[in-house]
Parts: structure tokens; C-alpha cells; sequence
């Protein structure tokens, strides 16, 4: 047994015994006080190089490893504190080179501590300072359950057999599941790796292989190259029988799309995709892609999107693969994106790497903006920016939630740095770029994140390295004066001119977006040539009337680079406000004024006085006056502001009375989709007498736009897209028209035994939910689920199947989930949120939830984005006092696995906001449509 006074200076901190410091040491699973009882790992050892052996066995689903770690130390220890979770360690020894070509090795003494997911290597000698070691373990292990770690996958052949495969999933704290190590972000290294595997299998890894020994008995170990020095979370392997195409960008890069052997021929638009993309990146940042390959993976059984594993990016089949017989306009333009996202992650996360995960905004929000910069750049023709515009509208209802949290927030365990990767830090991340790159200009801001990469190029970085360098882009082209840089042909001019003349800290106005929860209200009260200005934290839900509405104001301040047109401008015009309220004085009296110019800006913004009545007006006498981004913009606010309290609904709803002269496809969808959201709520609570006048003035008011639709692929990316919405809200409000065309397809179709192939992709999602209401049809589409190869057209079968008004078979399609046949486990979370959108299934989801929730957590871990989709997706709809009660029943009685969680609070936020929006706006929408309605 070590001595108290060794412990405490094992790991090279001195503990002094007379009561100033007093430290209490955890039990370690042998009974014996482990010598760290921080979650966070010492920093005594930091890794330099990792050699790492994995022989996977996909038959006995156990794998063997040896790790040989270089570590250089950096303060006097006993100990090395490093991760390890679900391995047994079965040896473990150190040595150091002795100066003679020998080495000295010692024998650990090993103690685990599994509840901070951490290992103990002992020795009876000091390790000193500066000198470098070569810690040397043997482990073995099971394959991970789930989807984290290193795991087993499976798919099955069309003749019916079923195939294993072997793939890692890291991030964020999973390394440690497939080999001991400094499972954090700053601890970066490089990586050797070698992989066993049988004659019939591919290896693949971050590096290209260099060579392979036949090592007999059908057993083949291959060899890759040394890795660039990067974090645990982005090592990878798979172990498969995949087959793969390729492709090489302008500057030698090899690009590989592997894929289930009877899939790849849904890989050839990925590789296009890749390749471009690749090039884009390379040209925009000015810094060449590092490896010498770029992997692209479509693995069956996967959890999230994808994963930007260097090298080697793995991704959910329905991301990556594209089956032009059975995919959408949206489903191309996802894969487009989620590649474009993976690809910008090896710049923005790979190279460089947050530090701590408080900032993983700086990887994802990134990453989330750079789809749409790269997509615009490289496939102009998907108008991808357009989409944009929904991005910052999701962010928004995020954070008008006071269960929001900051973007940069603090998170320290694994369940609370899973629940970082959210809509906050993704999208958010994205949308306040999209702000500060037009308030700095595009030059300066490509400028100051180039800085940013190269100054940082295989190192760590924070939030305000990325505010300085955004503040200082000198390179040796440009001159200097004082803290900014001028590009030479600009010296007589202040890059921010254009903004405003005063002096400005970029650090000071972003960390009013990255350390405060929340997004500013702008209201606005114009009379003549003042504008008078005042901001406001937005909070939906919770009205200036209400008793805690003042204290959740206390505190909140936001620099709003503020935009804005007039009725006489010409020009957009600009103003940083700092205050909470500002007066700007214009040169001549305006009639109107219109602010946060096509959306650029993160805040909502309400006109007082008759503000909204004259933007009503322009609208419907001109609605060109505004751009399609602002009409979309006023459309989304003045909707908001009903949900705050703060605009009446009959007046948001008279707003969208122009909108049978809209042109735009994507204000179309925002109008229509306000209205169907409004119908879904009244169709829910049983409010027949309004349900049925509001479904009945949607036919009516829109039926122009949705008999013009042809049921084909023809058009725009943004006109197919409304095709599908069109036709499929229009068939689900059971207008006539669409539900005999549908029928008729499908029966063609059902009745050809699904071999009709050319049926157009955009409005198969409509053909098998009409289909899927009988149960004849209901039972063709999941035969046919169970044959397809595309998982595009598996993925349009089980919302169909989830929009039954059949009971029996909604609870047949949540057992099909759960087992996990016929249905991956990984549909899992989508197939229970889409039944529970349906209000004949939304109680039967919820019921379903609560009866299996510890089967749940067995296949997804707390703070997973599956586990926050089933909470807050099941509960979502519930608008009632009694189901807000039960909801909050249920939280309690699982209060010791759910505390930690957001998710939680978040639903129960939903709730309430929604039972109040129905006692604000049910006489009022009442009202509203028996005007309207002629």
C-alpha cells in the first residue's frame, strides 16, 4: 500500500498535511486511493507519439490491442494518468532510453478509477523532468455497444446474408474505448497504426498504408503511415469488405468514396462532390490539405451525420450516398452540404482544434458556415444560401428559449460535452459568422481566418484567438497601422469604413454572442427622419407582462452591428449599437424603414407605432420593394413576435394576405409553413370548428401555387422543393386533386411489384404517405423497406409508414425500430419522433418512450442528439396542462439519469410556450378566419 504523502505526490503536486490544501482521493476499483480525482487529466505527461496494434476478431466481437506511448514530462511524478473505459489492461511497463543504446524497463503497478474513465500507471521511481518515456500496454476488450468507440456494423446482401464490419467513432470522448490514452483535445500527437485482419477484409485509417505482412493462418497485418500530429478524437479505422472509387484533385490528392459493395454505385456523385470541394478549400484558406488522401466512408450503422475523422471521414449512408431513382432535391443537397461540412472540419478542427470543449463552436460553427460558403462556390446552381435564412431561423427559436444556453458554455464530463454539439453551437456558431463577415467585409474576415489557421496550424485555439487574429491580418504583404492591417491597395481607407468611422474591439463585440445566452430584440420607433432604437433580450413564452420577465432582462447586453433600408436609401445603412437604446438622426424624413438587411444579422426586430402597418401595406402594393431574404425576414419575425407577445396574431396573419402575389419559392414555403404549423397545434388540441376553416382557407388561398405543381423533377433546386412540401401538405389537407394523382402513381407502382423506376423523386415522400393510409399499402411499403438498397428512399418509407392513422401498425413500426432488424437501431430516434408528429400516434410516442426509456439509454448514451430528438421530439406537440404535468411526472421519476441534461428543461419550455400561445391566439385566429375566410 503507498503511503498518504506518496499518493499525494504522485502525480507532481505537492500536498502540504496541515489542513490548507486538503484533497480527497477517490478508491480505485482494487480498494487502493487512485492518485487523481480531477476529470480533467494532470499534465505532468504529455503525449508525443503514439504505436498502436488493433486485431479485431468480427467473430468472437473482441479485439486485442498494444499501444506504445512516447511521453515527455513536464513535472516530477510517480504516475501517469492517462483514459481508458471497457478495457482490461492485461500488462503495462515503461522505459527510457539509458544513453547506450538500451533501455531501461520497468513494470507498472496499474490502478482504474471508471467513473472519470481513467487508468493509473505507478512506478517506484520519480519520472523526471524533460526526459522522454515509452509507455508500453496490452489490453483486450469487447466491441462497444451503440455507436461510440469502436463498434460492429452490419448489412445485409440482397440474397439475404449478412455482413460485419468493424468502425471507430471517437468524438468526443470515445478514443478511450479502443485504446488507453490523453483523451483530450490539447493533447495532440502522432499516431502509428497497424491493423490485423483476415484475407477477406479491407483496412483502412486516417494515413495511406505502406505496406502489409503476411502473417499466416489467413491473417494479414497492415502497416500505415505516421499520422500529422492531431487529438485522440479524430483517430480512425474500419475493418470491412467494402469496395471503393476514386478520384485525385488539381494538387494530388487522392479522394476514395468505400461503400457496401452492392451500394457503390450511389458513390459516384460524392467523389464529384469531394474532389471539388477539396479544391475549394485548398484555394480559399491558402493552405494545402496535409495528408496525402481523403477517405469518405458511408458506414450502415451510424448515430450522427458524420465525423471528420482526418483523412478518413466516416458518415451515415443517407449522408453520403446518392441514388438518382429514389433521391430528392433535399437529399441532394444534404449530401452536398454534409460533405462540404466534413471536408471544412480538416481545416477547422483538424488543424486547428479547440482547446477545451466549452469552445467546440469554433470547430462546428465553422465547419456549419463553410457548407454553405463552399456549396455556393462550387454548385452555385443548388442556391444554397437560400437555406441559410432556415439555418439562423432554427438557431433563433433555440435561443428565444430561456433554456438556452451560451455558445461558448462550460462542460466538463462526457453526458455535458455530448450535449454541446447542438443547434447552438452548430448553428448559432454559423449564423453569428454570417453577421461578423458582414460587418467586417468578406476580404477581412477570409483574411483574418486564414491568420487564424496559420497561426495556429496543429496547435490548440480559444475563442479569442480567433477574435485577434480576426483584429490583426498582417502578413507580409500588407503594412501596418496600429493594431489593424490595410491591404496595399486600401492604405487610404479603414477596412471598416463602410461600417462606421470609431475605433471598434472585435473581441469586446463577439463576446456578447459567444458568452451570453440568448438573441437581442431591436424595437423600433420611427417618426420622420429619427429612428429611435432600444434593445431587449427576445424571450418567447414569456411576456413584458409577466413577473419574471424583468429579471430575465437583468444582465443582457449586445454591440448589434444593426442594417438597415429606408424609403429613400439607396445604400444599406449601418450603425454598432453598444447601448440599450440609440437615436439615429437621417438626412430627410423617410415613410418607412426596414431593419436587419436580408437577415445578415443574429436579432429579431419589432416596429412599434404603425411600423407594422406600413410594412403591411408595402407589402401587399409592392412587395418588390423588399428583397425575397427580407420578406422572408419580416414573415419569420412578425411570427416570432406573436409567440412574445409583442405583435397580435391577426395582424402576423394579415401580413401573409400578400403572399398570393410571392414569387420567391423559399417565402412561399416560410408563409406556408407559419400556417401549417398554426394547423397542426389546432388539429392536435381537437379544435374542429378552426382546424377545419383554416385547412379549408390554405386549399383556397394557395390553390393557384399548388395546382400549378407537376408532379416531376423538373426545375430549380428551390422549385422542387416546394413541389414536395406543396404536394404533400396539400394531399395531407386531403385536397382532392393531390390524393387521386397519388393514389394513382401508387397503385401503378404497388401494382408493377415496385419496379416502375421512373416515378420523379421529389414527390415520391407523398406518393407512399397517401399510399401508406391503407393497409394494403401500408404493408407493400414495408416489404418494400425491407429490399431497398437506398437508404434515401428507406428513409421516405418510414415517415410514410409513421403517418398511418391505423394505431396497431404505428406500434408494429416502434417495435420494428427497437428491435432493430428490419429497422437499424440508428432510425431508431427518427422513426419515434415521426410517429409522434402524427396526432393519432403523438400520445402512443410518448407512451412508448416512457415504457422503454432504460432500453433506450442501453442503445443511446445521455447527452447523445438521439436522446435529446426523443425527448424533445416526443414532447414537442403536448400543448396542455395535464400533459405538461405528466411530462414533468416523468422527468422526476428519472431524475438521477436526466439531471445533468438540458434537454429536459427544454421540452418543458416547449410546453408551456405553446399553452400559451393557445390562450393568447385561439379567439383571435378564430376571428381572424371567419373574416377572411370567403
Amino acid at each position: 500500500m503507498l503511503s498518504l504523502l506518496c499518493l499525494l505526490s504522485l502525480v507532481g503536486i505537492n500536498y502540504s498535511l496541515n489542513g490548507q490544501r486538503n484533497v480527497a482521493f477517490p478508491e480505485s476499483t482494487n480498494g487502493q486511493p487512485f492518485p487523481w480525482n480531477q476529470l480533467r487529466l494532470p499534465g505532468s505527461t504529455i503525449p508525443i507519439r503514439y504505436d498502436l496494434l488493433i486485431h479485431p476478431n468480427l467473430t468472437s466481437s473482441v479485439f486485442t490491442g498494444t499501444v506504445k506511448i512516447e511521453v515527455i514530462v513536464t513535472q516530477e511524478t510517480r504516475a501517469v494518468v492517462l483514459h481508458s473505459k471497457h478495457l482490461e489492461i492485461t500488462k503495462a511497463f515503461i522505459e527510457q532510453e539509458n544513453g547506450k543504446g538500451q533501455a531501461d524497463i520497468k513494470q507498472l503497478q496499474v490502478l482504474e478509477y471508471p467513473p472519470h474513465e481513467q487508468v493509473a500507471f505507478l512506478t517506484t521511481e520519480p519520472l523526471q523532468v524533460d526526459k522522454n518515456y515509452f509507455l508500453s500496454i496490452n489490453y483486450i476488450a469487447n466491441f462497444s455497444d451503440g455507436f461510440y468507440g469502436f463498434y460492429k456494423s452490419t448489412y445485409k446482401t440482397r440474397d439475404g446474408q449478412t455482413r460485419l464490419l468493424v468502425s471507430t467513432h471517437f468524438e468526443p470522448t470515445s478514443a478511450r474505448m479502443a485504446f488507453p490514452c490523453f483523451d483530450e483535445p490539447s493533447f495532440k500527437a502522432n499516431y502509428t497504426i497497424k491493423i490485423r485482419r483476415e484475407e477477406q477484409h479491407i483496412a483502412i485509417s486516417n494515413m495511406p498504408k505502406v505496406k502489409t505482412l503476411k502473417l499466416g493462418n489467413n491473417l494479414f497485418e497492415d502497416h500505415f503511415a505516421e499520422t500529422v500530429k492531431m487529438s485522440t478524437y479524430l483517430v480512425a479505422f474500419i475493418i470491412s469488405d467494402f469496395q471503393s472509387i476514386s478520384g485525385t484533385t488539381s494538387s494530388g490528392i487522392v479522394v476514395s468514396v468505400y461503400a457496401n459493395p452492392e451500394k457503390l454505385t450511389q458513390a459516384h456523385y460524392a467523389l464529384e462532390v469531394a474532389v471539388k470541394i477539396l479544391e475549394f478549400y485548398e484555394k480559399y484558406f491558402g493552405i494545402s490539405y496535409p495528408l496525402p488522401k481523403q477517405d469518405l466512408v458511408a458506414v450502415p450503422d451510424f448515430q450522427s451525420g458524420a465525423m471528420e475523422n482526418w483523412g478518413l471521414t466516416t458518415y451515415r449512408e443517407t449522408s453520403l450516398l446518392y441514388d438518382p431513382e429514389t433521391s430528392s432535391a433535399s437529399d441532394k443537397l444534404w449530401v452536398t452540404m454534409v460533405i462540404g461540412h466534413e471536408l471544412a472540419h480538416q481545416w477547422f478542427g483538424n488543424l486547428v482544434t479547440m482547446e477545451w470543449w466549452n469552445d467546440i463552436w469554433l470547430n462546428e460553427g465553422f465547419a456549419r458556415y463553410m457548407e454553405f460558403i463552399s456549396v455556393d462556390a462550387t454548385y452555385p446552381e443548388l442556391e444554397v444560401n437560400d437555406y441559410l435564412l432556415d439555418t439562423c431561423f432554427a438557431a433563433m427559436g433555440r435561443d428565444a428559449m430561456n433554456s438556452s444556453r451560451p455558445i461558448s458554455s462550460r462542460a466538463e464530463n462526457p453526458i455535458q460535452i455530448k450535449e454541446m454539439f447542438d443547434t447552438v453551437s452548430y448553428d448559432k456558431g454559423a449564423c453569428i459568422l454570417h453577421m461578423l463577415r458582414n460587418f467586417l467585409s468578406e476580404e477581412v474576415f477570409r483574411n483574418g481566418i486564414i491568420h487564424y489557421l496559420k497561426k495556429h496550424s496543429y496547435k490548440n485555439a480559444k475563442n479569442k484567438d480567433l477574435w485577434d487574429s480576426l483584429a490583426n491580418t498582417c502578413s507580409e504583404e500588407d503594412f501596418s497601422s496600429g493594431k489593424y492591417c490595410y491591404r496595399k491597395s486600401q492604405a487610404t481607407q479603414h477596412v471598416y469604413d463602410s461600417y462606421l468611422s470609431e475605433h471598434f474591439d472585435v473581441a469586446k463585440i463577439m463576446d456578447t454572442w459567444t458568452v451570453q445566452k440568448g438573441i437581442p430584440l431591436i424595437i423600433v420607433e420611427q417618426n420622420w427622419k429619427r429612428i429611435k432604437i432600444r434593445q431587449e433580450r427576445f424571450l418567447k413564452g414569456i411576456f413584458p407582462d409577466d413577473p419574471q420577465w424583468s429579471s430575465m432582462q437583468t444582465g443582457f447586453l449586445w454591440y448589434v452591428p444593426l442594417t438597415y433600408i429606408t424609403s429613400r436609401s439607396k445604400n444599406t445603412g449601418g450603425h454598432l449599437m453598444k447601448n440599450h437604446t440609440v437615436t439615429i438622426e437621417l438626412e430627410e424624413d423617410i415613410s418607412w424603414v426596414k431593419f436587419n438587411v436580408d437577415m445578415n444579422g443574429y436579432y429579431i426586430v419589432h416596429y412599434e407605432g404603425n411600423g407594422w402597418d406600413n410594412i403591411i401595406k408595402l407589402l401587399n402594393e409592392n412587395h418588390t420593394l423588399f428583397s425575397y431574404k427580407d420578406r422572408a425576414n419580416l414573415i419569420h419575425n412578425a411570427f416570432q413576435l406573436v409567440s412574445a407577445g409583442r405583435l397580435s396574431l391577426d395582424r402576423a396573419l394579415d401580413l401573409t394576405r400578400y403572399l398570393q402575389h410571392e414569387t420567391s419559392n423559399i417565402v412561399l414555403l416560410k408563409g406556408l409553413g407559419y400556417l401549417e404549423v398554426i394547423y397542426r397545434m389546432m388539429e392536435r388540441r381537437k379544435i374542429s370548428d378552426v382546424t377545419e376553416s383554416l385547412k379549408w382557407y390554405i386549399l383556397q388561398y394557395f390553390k393557384p401555387v399548388i395546382d400549378k405543381q407537376t408532379w416531376s423533377d423538373d426545375g430549380s433546386v428551390s422549385e422542387r422543393m416546394l413541389r414536395s412540401d406543396l404536394l404533400e401538405l396539400a394531399c395531407d389537407l386531403q385536397y382532392l386533386p393531390c390524393i387521386q394523382m397519388a393514389h394513382e402513381l401508387f397503385n401503378k407502382w404497388m401494382e408493377s411489384g415496385a419496379k416502375i423506376s421512373n416515378i420523379p423523386s421529389d414527390v415520391l415522400g407523398t406518393m407512399y404517405s397517401v399510399g401508406a393510409k391503407t393497409a394494403a399499402g401500408w404493408n407493400f411499403l414495408l416489404d418494400r423497406y425491407k429490399v431497398s438498397i437506398s437508404g434515401a428512399e428507406q428513409r421516405k418509407i418510414y415517415s410514410a409508414l409513421a403517418s398511418s392513422k391505423d394505431v396497431s401498425k404505428l406500434t408494429r413500426l416502434l417495435e420494428l425500430g427497437m428491435e432493430g432488424d428490419v429497422i437499424k437501431i440508428q432510425d431508431l430516434p427518427a422513426v419515434i419522433y415521426s410517429v409522434s408528429t402524427n396526432p393519432a400516434g403523438q400520445l402512443l410516442a410518448w407512451n412508448f418512450v416512457k415504457k422503454n426509456w432504460s432500453r433506450l439509454l442501453e442503445k443511446f448514451p445521455l447527452g447523445s442528439f438521439s436522446i435529446r430528438t426523443i425527448i424533445v421530439g416526443t414532447t414537442s406537440q403536448f400543448s396542455s396542462k395535464q400533459e405538461l404535468e405528466e411530462v414533468k411526472l416523468f422527468f422526476q421519476s428519472v431524475k438521477e439519469e436526466v439531471s445533468q441534461l438540458r434537454a429536459p428543461q427544454i421540452a418543458l419550455e416547449n410546453i408551456e410556450k405553446n399553452i400559451r400561445w393557445l390562450e393568447r391566439n385561439v379567439a383571435v385566429l378564430r376571428k381572424w378566419i371567419l373574416e377572411n375566410v370567403k
